[in-house]
């Protein structure tokens, strides 16, 4: 399960980084190319298609690194990871006072 939301993680990552830079700081971004036609069905909704699929993104990546530290502090709790191992010695090995020097 952890692999998944990671996994879901790096893809909606590198989703947000190429839409983000396909879009201009001034608001032209992909709808530069398509100045020469009306504004009835362009580039507005260019515009705001990347608008809306940026929101949509940013919200989908809190959602799921909200959910994967739920999901690891929830294993840890459990004893998953931070379980200490206790380091007995097998019964009849010699002990260290007993080694010739």
């Amino acid at each position: 399960m952890a692999t998944f939301i990671v996994i879901l993680i790096v893809i909606i990552a590198i989703l947000l980084g190429l839409i983000v830079l396909v879009q201009n700081p001034k608001g032209g971004g992909l709808a530069v190319g398509f100045s020469g036609t009306s504004q009835v069905g362009g580039v507005q909704r260019t515009t705001d298609f990347l608008e809306k699929a940026t929101w949509y993104l940013s919200i989908a990546m809190m959602v799921l690194c909200l959910f994967s530290a739920a999901y690891y502090t929830q294993g840890a709790d459990e004893g998953g990871d931070d379980r200490q191992l206790e380091q007995t010695s097998p019964e009849g090995a010699p002990s260290d006072e007993a080694l010739p020097e």
